[in-house]
């Protein structure tokens, strides 16, 4: 199923200003440890032996601590692809136009991209969630990609576009020159040179390489004073350098988490989304897993900066949330196996001696 449109309009924003984020992060829930132990002490007894379905079993019990539950289901999943258009592609960093990501947002809706494909294909419900196409961010090398105003609209969007009747969720992106927005992003936050976090996104040829690397080296000679002194600079890193739909990642996370419903990420762009809250509270993603490695050069050194570790490295680079997609029959696999298996007991078979 798809959604064509954010819940989110006309409602109060959930997000005034960046003080009521961090508000939010700052309260946030931790995994159930009781259910936590107690899907361990099930995983003991169940009919295999012991570790024999090897990273299944830890997951199963990590998500049983998120979901307060010794035998947490995954019955329903939910995919929300986040899509914004940025003023920095006007620097040359791709070489494709901006109309593109309204005319991918319809081919989403039509069910003929890859992202259509491997929702069906995981049993998931598609919530794509187009954000003021018609009115790109700002280019970052000339001024603050998103105001506070605008910053707060997109975590906003974030928050009210998740289900909070699902059991998974998996997040993904669009956007023309998003992954210049990112690498602008994990270098505000994480240091390090352009060329550390660059890479050719979607675009084939050296030229635009060679564009993102100076827009990102402007961007921070722009921002770098005001990103010194800001009250909190990882959420003026997004505000500066972000556009819409990360800050929207951003905010569908910690919804999600306030839920306690464990979240599937995309790759490089949805890391550098979420990379912020990481950098305000090492908590904050907690309930997040990677859902693989993409071939976008940065995204296995931002993974490390994350302390996360992927599921699948598949050579993928596509975006869309489609690695996230692919990613959540494993988790889905790894529950139904955990809270359906019969036990010992149950099923009259022999422990071992």
């Amino acid at each position: 199923m798809t959604t064509p449109n954010s819940p989110f309009s006309g409602v109060q924003p959930r997000f005034a200003s960046q003080r009521d984020l961090l508000e939010t992060l700052s309260t946030l829930p931790t995994p159930d440890l009781d259910a936590r132990d107690a899907a361990a002490a099930r995983n003991a007894t169940l009919t295999k032996p012991d570790g024999a379905l090897g990273q299944l079993e830890k997951l199963a019990v990590w998500a049983a601590g998120w979901r307060a539950n010794a035998r947490p289901v995954a019955d329903k999943a939910q995919i929300i692809v986040f899509a914004g258009n940025h003023g920095v592609t006007r620097q040359g960093v791709s070489v494709f136009p901006t109309d593109v990501t309204g005319q991918m947002v319809a081919n989403f809706k039509a069910g003929g991209a890859a992202i259509s494909q491997l929702a069906d294909a995981s049993g998931a419900d598609l919530t794509v969630v187009p954000i003021d196409l018609e009115t790109p961010t700002a280019d970052f090398t000339e001024a603050p990609a998103l105001s506070e105003e605008e910053l707060c609209a997109a975590l906003s969007i974030g928050w009210e576009s998740v289900d909070p009747t699902a059991d998974m969720i998996a997040l993904g992106e669009m956007g023309i020159g998003n992954t210049t927005s990112a690498a602008a992003v994990a270098r505000a936050l994480f240091g390090g040179a352009a060329e550390d976090w660059v890479g050719r996104g979607a675009s084939p040829d050296g030229a635009t390489l060679d564009a993102k690397r100076r827009a990102v080296r402007a961007g921070m000679d722009r921002h770098a004073l005001a990103l010194r002194d800001a009250a909190h600079p990882p959420l003026e890193a997004l505000r500066r350098f972000g556009g819409r739909e990360l800050a929207a990642i951003a905010g569908a996370t910690l919804r999600a988490r306030m839920e306690r419903i464990p979240v599937m990420l995309d790759g490089f762009i949805c890391c550098a989304a979420v990379a912020p809250l990481f950098a305000i509270e090492p908590t904050a993603l907690g309930h997040c897993l990677a859902a693989h490695r993409s071939a976008e050069a940065a995204h296995d050194r931002l993974l490390e900066e994350l302390g996360l570790e992927p599921l699948l490295d598949f050579g993928l680079r596509l975006g869309e949330g489609s690695g996230a997609a692919l990613a959540l029959p494993i988790l889905r696999g790894a529950l139904a196996c955990h809270s359906r298996m019969a036990t010992f007991a149950e099923a009259s078979v022999s422990t071992a001696g």
